[in-house]
């Protein structure tokens, strides 16, 4: 069993890279019960550190100020005393290959070619589109595996993706880009944010480098 400040750690980085979620969510994305979960998230919520939002169109726990700082400052410190700081900025720079191709496959997914809203009504359409997002999915795997080799909390993203995937192919189109499913694209922005934080970059730093390369 994981030892208390471990179980912190946990949970602090999933809010960290979910944004706010769900008991059920963080679990899951913790490796924790959710009875362990519930529990960290109560006593963090006790310092301060997160709180739970109720509102109309969103629900879930979040990161306050001291939660946010302490959640990257443990991270940092996991990635410098394992150093494998020069891996996971390897495969940051493989990730990033892919990742306009997602977001490229997404926009079409939900839009076609000349600007209607994509109405799913062409299966032809729809499965070019899927194939390339299997495709991405193929490429992405070993990119995880790479990564969970050397960081267990990476390790729950392949499976994640490979389920989603699994869903779209099978016909519940949602689970391509659905903001309140685990989709595909929901778990890709965790696995960005993720890269991200463990590097110590922040996205509005790495879309003005991408802008400066372009």
């Amino acid at each position: 069993m994981p030892h208390v400040f471990e179980i912190v750690g946990r949970v602090l980085f999933a809010l960290r890279t979910k944004g706010m979620a769900e008991v059920d969510s963080v679990a899951q994305a913790t490796g924790l019960s959710n009875s362990q979960t519930a529990a960290a998230l109560e006593e963090l919520g006790e310092q301060g550190w997160v709180r739970y939002r109720d509102g109309k169109r969103a629900q879930g726990w979040m990161l306050l100020g001291e939660g946010r700082a302490e959640a990257e400052r443990l991270v940092a410190l996991e990635v410098d005393e394992s150093g494998m700081r020069s891996l996971i900025h390897e495969n940051y720079e493989l990730f990033k290959v892919l990742d306009p191709e997602l977001k490229e496959a997404c926009t079409e997914f939900q839009v076609r070619g000349d600007q209607i809203m994509n109405d799913h009504t062409d299966p032809d359409y729809d499965a070019a589109v899927i194939a390339r997002l299997s495709d991405i999915n193929r490429r992405v795997q070993p990119i995880i595996s790479r990564l969970a080799g050397a960081f267990d909390r990476f390790g729950h993203y392949g499976g994640r993706l490979d389920y989603a995937l699994i869903q779209v192919q099978s016909g519940d189109l949602n689970w391509f880009t659905k903001p309140s499913l685990d989709s595909y694209h929901e778990v890709w922005f965790e696995l960005h944010e993720d890269l991200l934080v463990s590097l110590g970059i922040d996205r509005a730093t790495e879309l003005a480098a991408d802008s400066a390369d372009a």
